[in-house]
C-alpha cells in the first residue's frame, strides 16, 4: 500500500515521438530517475507521470534543518517526515531540476510555460486528515464551528494554517468593531428625526436653494433634501468622533493580540526560530552539492526605472479616478435634462450611484491589469529568491490595489464639494460642464454611498463569483475526462481496471488549478477588505458589521474551494504571515490618518462645534433650555444675486420664486464681493487643530497600546528559556566527565 503512495503528478500532453516537446520530458524525467525518484506512467487522454522522491531527500533535510534546541540528539534518530514536509521537498526538488544539455538550462517552470508538462501537482489522498477536514471543516454546516487549525497544518502545511489561524483571528476581533459599529449607527437611528439641525432642514420650507446644475435645473426648497438630511444627521454625529478613535484603538490591539496568538502557534510547531532563507538555501543544496548562492547585489538602475513605472501606474489610477469624476459631472447634466422625472428630480444622486457602480467595474478590470505590470516589475528586479520575489510582488500589487480602490473615495472625501467654485464663478470641465458638487445634506453622503455599494457589490459578487466559477469550471472538466486508454507501469501494460492510481490521478486532475499566488490572491482580498474597514469607517460605521458577516461565509468558502474544487496547494513552511504584517501596521496609521480627515474636512462635526460655542444662542445670556445647534442651517448659507448668474448657465426660477431676487447655497461667503467670511476661517482654523490634536491622540494611544501588549506572552518566552537551560545542561554532562 506504501508503494502506491505518489508524491507528485506531473501531467502532459501525448507529442509525436521524436518532437522537441517528447525528447525534452523524456530528459528531464531521466533526471528525476537519475536523482533516485520513482516514476510511473499513466496514459489515458493526456500522459500522467506519478513521481515519488527517494528517502535519501529526507534524510538529508533532517540533518541540515534540525531543531537547534535538540542538538544534543543523535543525529541518527529517526523521526518520521509530516506528509506536508515530503510534498515540500519532492515539490521544491523537481523543481529545481534542469534539463541536461540545454542552454540555457530549463526548469520545471520553463518547461510548463513551453507546454512540455501542462500540470505538476500534490495528490490529494484519502488519509484520515483529509476526510476529517472534508466532514468537520469544509462544510457549510460548520459555518460557526471552531477551526482545527492544527489538522489544517498537517494537510496543506503552516503557510495555508496561519492564513486561516490569521483569518479566524481577524474575524472574531473584527465582531467586537461589528457591535461598535451597530451602536454607533443605532444611536444615530435614535436621532433621524429628533436633531435639531435635521429639523431646521425639514422647516426650510422658505429657503430657496441655488440650483444643483445649469439652466434645466430649477430653484429648489431647502425642505426637498429632508430626508437625506436625516441620513447624513444619522452617520454624521459626535458618537462618531468616538467610534473613529475606538477603531484606531482597535486596529492596534487586534495586530497586537495576534503576534501574541502567532507566537504561541508557531512555537507549538517548533517553528518560532525557523529561518526562511536557510531554509531556501538547504533545499538548492539538497537539490545540488554544488550549488552556489545567488548574493545580495542592488542596482540602482533596477530600482530607478521600478520607481518611475510604480509611479507611472499610480499617476494612471489616480486619472481613472478622475474619469470616474468626468463621468459623474457629465451623467449630471445628461440625467438633469431626462424626460423621466425621478431620473431629473435626483440626477446628482442617480449619477453618485452609477459612479460607484462604474468604478466596481474598474476595479475588477485593473485588478487583472496590476497584477500583469506587478509581475512585470519583479521580473526586471530580478529579485535573489522566490521569498523575495513574493515580498516585491506583495508590495506592489497592494499599492496598485490601494490605489484602483481609493484614489476615487479620496475625491469624494477630501476634494469633491471644495474645488468647484461658487455660482457665478464655477469650475469648469473644458470650459462647459461645472464640477458635481456634494449632496445637499452634506458631502459625507456621497462618501457612505460610495463605500456601501462598493463594500456590497465586492463582496457579494465576489463571493458568489469565487464559488461559482471553480464549481463549474470542475464540472466541465470531468465531462470533458473520461478514462479511455490502457496504463503501462515501467514499461508493462495492465488492463485499466487493475490500476488503483489511475482514477485518483484523474479525479485530482478535473480540479481547478492552484498556482503560487493561490493563498496570495485570499490575503490580498481581506487586507483590502480590512483597508475598508479602518480607513474610512468614520463614514461608514456599518463596514466592520459588513466584513464580519462577510468573513464568516469567507473562511468555510475557501476551506471548500481548497477541500473539494481545487487541487492540493504544494505545502510551505512559515512561521508568520509574512509582509502582510508591515501592510496591515501601514493600513493602521493610515486608518488614523484617514479618519481624521474625514471627521476635520468631509462631516460637519467642525462647523457645527465652532458655531455651538462661538455663534449659537448659547453665548448669550438667558440662553438656558436652548438647544446650542438653533440656527446652524441658517448660519452655514450664503447668499447669491440672481443677476450675478452667467447669462448662458441661469436657471428658470420657478413662479413662487419671482419675488425673490437672491438665493441662498452652502458656503461661508460674503454677500457683496463673495470672498470667504470670518466664520470660514475660524472653522479652517479649528478644522486643522482638530487633525492634529485627533491625530497625535490616535497615535500616542495606538503606541501606549502597543507597548502595553507584549507581543510575546510570557509563557512562550519562559518556554525557550526553560528549553534552553535544559539544553545547556545537558551539553554540560558530556564535558565534565571528560574533564575528571
Amino acid at each position: 500500500q506504501d508503494e502506491e503512495k505518489w508524491d507528485f503528478v506531473l501531467v502532459s500532453d501525448i507529442h509525436e515521438v521524436g518532437s522537441q516537446k517528447e525528447i525534452k520530458r523524456k530528459k528531464f524525467l531521466d533526471e528525476l530517475s537519475k536523482k533516485g525518484f520513482t516514476i510511473k506512467k499513466i496514459e489515458d487522454k493526456k500522459l500522467f507521470y506519478g513521481v515519488r522522491a527517494p528517502r535519501q531527500i529526507f534524510q538529508k533535510y533532517q540533518w541540515l534543518l534540525r531543531n537547534p534546541d535538540s542538538r544534543w540528539q543523535s543525529p541518527d534518530a529517526h523521526q518520521d517526515v509530516p506528509v506536508t514536509t515530503r510534498l515540500c521537498l519532492a515539490g521544491n526538488t523537481q523543481s529545481f531540476t534542469n534539463t541536461p544539455c540545454s542552454l540555457p538550462p530549463e526548469k520545471l517552470h520553463d518547461l510548463m510555460k513551453k507546454k512540455v508538462f501542462e500540470a505538476s501537482f500534490p495528490l490529494h489522498e484519502k488519509e484520515e486528515v483529509r476526510e476529517f477536514l472534508k466532514e468537520k471543516w469544509a462544510r457549510w454546516r460548520s459555518l460557526f464551528q471552531h477551526q482545527p487549525i492544527e489538522k489544517i497544518r498537517c494537510y496543506f502545511g503552516e503557510k495555508v494554517a496561519l492564513y486561516f489561524a490569521w483569518l479566524g483571528w481577524y474575524t472574531r476581533l473584527l465582531g467586537i468593531a461589528a457591535l461598535a459599529g451597530s451602536v454607533v449607527f443605532i444611536s444615530g437611528i435614535t436621532i433621524f428625526s429628533s436633531s435639531q439641525v435635521s429639523k431646521e432642514i425639514c422647516e426650510a420650507n422658505t429657503t430657496i436653494m441655488c440650483p444643483l446644475c445649469d439652466q434645466n435645473c430649477p430653484f429648489w426648497y431647502l425642505s426637498d433634501t429632508c430626508t437625506y438630511a436625516k441620513v447624513t444627521h444619522m452617520i454624521d454625529n459626535e458618537a462618531t468622533v468616538v467610534f473613529a478613535m475606538f477603531m484606531a484603538i482597535w486596529a492596534t490591539v487586534f495586530l497586537e493580540l495576534w503576534k501574541r496568538n502567532r507566537a504561541t502557534v508557531v512555537t507549538n510547531w517548533d517553528l518560532y526560530g525557523w529561518d526562511e532563507e536557510e531554509e531556501e538555501l538547504a533545499l538548492e543544496l539538497i537539490n545540488n552539492l554544488q550549488h552556489e548562492p545567488l548574493q545580495y547585489q542592488h542596482s540602482y538602475l533596477r530600482s530607478t526605472i521600478v520607481l518611475i513605472l510604480v509611479l507611472v501606474m499610480i499617476v494612471v489610477m489616480i486619472g481613472i479616478a478622475q474619469a470616474l469624476v468626468v463621468y459623474r459631472v457629465v451623467a449630471t447634466a445628461l440625467f438633469s435634462q431626462s424626460e423621466v422625472e425621478l431620473l431629473r428630480e435626483q440626477a446628482n444622486t442617480v449619477a453618485v450611484v452609477t459612479g460607484a457602480v462604474l468604478h466596481y467595474l474598474t476595479i475588477v478590470i485593473m485588478t487583472k491589469v496590476n497584477r500583469r505590470v506587478a509581475l512585470f516589475l519583479c521580473d526586471l528586479e530580478n529579485p535573489r529568491t522566490f521569498s523575495q520575489r513574493e515580498k516585491n510582488f506583495t508590495m506592489k500589487i497592494f499599492t496598485f490595489q490601494f490605489f484602483t480602490h481609493f484614489s476615487s473615495l479620496i475625491y469624494i472625501a477630501f476634494f469633491l464639494g471644495r474645488i468647484n467654485g461658487h455660482p457665478g464663478n464655477y469650475v469648469r470641465i473644458a470650459g462647459k460642464w461645472r464640477l458635481e458638487e456634494c449632496h445637499p445634506s452634506g458631502c459625507i453622503t456621497d462618501l457612505f454611498i460610495q463605500m456601501a455599494i462598493i463594500m456590497l457589490l465586492k463582496q457579494t459578487i465576489s463571493n458568489v463569483m469565487e464559488y461559482l466559477i471553480p464549481c463549474i469550471a470542475h464540472r466541465l472538466r470531468k465531462e470533458r475526462q473520461r478514462p479511455t486508454r490502457r496504463s503501462t507501469v515501467l514499461g508493462e501494460e495492465e488492463e485499466e481496471a487493475e490500476d488503483p492510481c489511475k482514477k485518483q490521478w484523474l479525479n485530482n486532475y478535473r480540479l481547478n488549478e492552484v498556482n503560487v499566488f493561490s493563498l496570495f490572491d485570499e490575503f490580498l482580498e481581506m487586507v483590502i477588505q480590512y483597508s475598508f474597514t479602518t480607513i474610512f469607517v468614520a463614514a461608514f460605521p456599518l463596514a466592520p458589521l459588513l466584513a464580519f458577516l462577510n468573513n464568516i461565509f469567507e473562511i468555510h468558502l475557501d476551506a471548500i474551494k481548497m477541500m473539494r474544487l481545487y487541487r492540493r496547494m504544494v505545502p510551505r513552511k512559515a512561521n508568520d504571515i509574512g509582509v502582510w504584517l508591515q501592510v496591515l501596521e501601514a493600513i493602521g496609521i493610515l486608518a488614523v490618518i484617514g479618519n481624521g480627515l474625514v471627521i476635520a474636512i468631509t462631516s460637519d462635526f467642525i462647523p457645527l462645534q465652532v458655531y455651538k460655542y462661538t455663534y449659537s444662542p448659547c453665548m448669550a445670556e438667558n440662553s438656558s433650555g436652548v438647544d446650542c445647534s438653533t440656527g446652524y442651517i441658517n448660519h452655514s448659507l450664503s447668499v447669491f444675486r440672481i443677476q450675478d448668474f452667467e447669462p448662458q448657465t441661469r436657471a428658470e426660477a420657478l413662479p413662487s420664486f419671482n419675488g425673490t431676487q437672491s438665493k441662498e447655497y452652502r458656503d461661508y461667503r460674503n454677500a457683496d464681493d463673495y470672498s470667504y467670511t470670518v466664520q470660514f476661517w475660524h472653522i479652517f482654523a479649528a478644522r486643522l487643530a482638530f487633525l492634529i490634536l485627533f491625530e497625535h491622540v490616535a497615535l500616542c494611544v495606538k503606541l501606549v497600546a502597543a507597548w502595553y501588549i507584549p507581543d510575546v506572552p510570557q509563557s512562550v518566552k519562559n518556554e525557550f528559556l526553560d528549553r534552553k537551560h535544559s539544553n545547556l545542561r545537558k551539553e554540560l554532562r558530556w564535558v565534565v566527565p571528560q574533564e575528571m
